[in-house]
């Protein structure tokens, strides 16, 4: 996932805290502010994430909206009774259901897009089929597995990183759509179907009435856990081990962008006068080529830079930020005087 795919799944975790901390739901609002700070860190998520942690620690807003009916609640709520009941769904919302349930794994016929479609295409579809299918106004059978399909498959087509990797892996010869079930099982989203709609929909709650749907994914027994947590550490332990051995097989670059006494030469590249520095044998160890040498010098520097220009950016804006929620008018002139050193200097290789 990229920083901005990052910052833009936590703005939107920081809009869906703060319509749960005006509910006064602090559980939801400090999880998500947290989730936040994971992916992107800013001044506007610690600041919200003191006040929930405020508020849940002088015990002002003990008391959460009112939750979501447990799987339980549901079932007994479908469970016929010995009365006969009334079918309180339409033929067309049946319909719309089994439409979904039907395409299989397929993301893109799940939301009727093409693989071609933007993001812009296909949050405009999912919102079509959620105000179908969300469960406070579609009760016919099938309609919440239909309501998380389409969620799952939104989240996953609009995130960059995600989308790419399911793309490869559905092109791949062993991995049909219609023949594995467990395909699409690596693209599960960390959301439930009813923050993933809170989050499309900005955060507002459905129209005209209560959200009932909560399903989170059972939890695993302990032994497969602890399993889990010895896998998950093997990665580490090889990227140890290649780390100790690294010294036998890798050679040392034979350029820094920083001098050192190990790179005491200064040069710069021809190109874009990038300065480097090389050691005092480069002239005759050196074998390869100088120029392809050069543009991959030019290369870093200028991913060196863009990152400098980020961090700039973002403290700049963190500062402005803060002196506007605080109403200080001369820190926030201060704020929008920074400078940012790094990014004037990519806008002078960018001309």
């Amino acid at each position: 996932m990229t920083i901005e795919d990052n910052k833009e799944v936590a703005e939107k975790c920081i809009e869906v805290a703060q319509i749960a901390f005006a509910a006064g739901n602090l559980e939801k609002a400090e999880r998500f502010l947290r989730k936040a700070e994971r992916l992107y860190p800013t001044a506007r998520a610690l600041e919200l994430l003191a006040r929930v942690r405020a508020a849940a620690a002088s015990g002002s807003s003990k008391r959460t909206p009112p939750s979501s009916p447990s799987a339980d609640d549901l079932r007994r709520r479908k469970m016929p009774s010995h009365q006969p009941t009334q079918q309180d769904y339409t033929s067309d919302q049946l319909e719309a259901v089994r439409r979904i349930n039907a395409k299989g794994k397929d993301y893109y016929e799940i939301l009727g897009v093409s693989k071609e479609a933007t993001d812009s295409d296909i949050k405009r579809a999912y919102k079509k089929l959620a105000l179908q299918l969300h469960p406070d106004k579609n009760r016919a059978p099938g309609a919440a597995e239909a309501f998380k399909t389409i969620g799952n498959a939104a989240a996953v087509l609009t995130n960059a990183e995600k989308r790419k990797q399911y793309d490869l892996r559905s092109e791949e010869p062993s991995h049909p759509m219609h023949q594995q079930q467990h395909f699409a099982q690596g693209f599960e989203t960390g959301f439930t179907p009813e923050e993933l709609y809170s989050m499309f929909f900005g955060g507002g709650a459905f129209p005209d009435g209560p959200t009932v749907f909560t399903r989170r994914r059972p939890r695993e027994p302990e032994p497969r856990e602890a399993h889990a947590g010895l896998v998950q550490l093997l990665p580490v332990l090889v990227l140890v081990l290649l780390s100790m051995m690294s010294g036998f097989f890798i050679n040392e670059p034979v350029y820094s962008l920083t001098p050192s006494p190990k790179y005491p030469v200064p040069r710069e590249t021809v190109n874009l006068k990038v300065p480097y520095y090389v050691k005092e044998n480069f002239h005759t160890d050196y074998q390869g080529s100088l120029r392809r040498l050069e543009m991959t010098i030019e290369e870093e520097y200028i991913l060196g830079l863009r990152h400098a220009c980020q961090r700039e950016r973002n403290y700049r804006d963190s500062m402005a930020w803060k002196a506007r929620n605080f109403g200080d008018s001369r820190q926030y002139a201060e704020a929008q005087k920074l400078r940012t050193p790094s990014c004037e200097k990519l806008q002078q290789f960018q001309r």
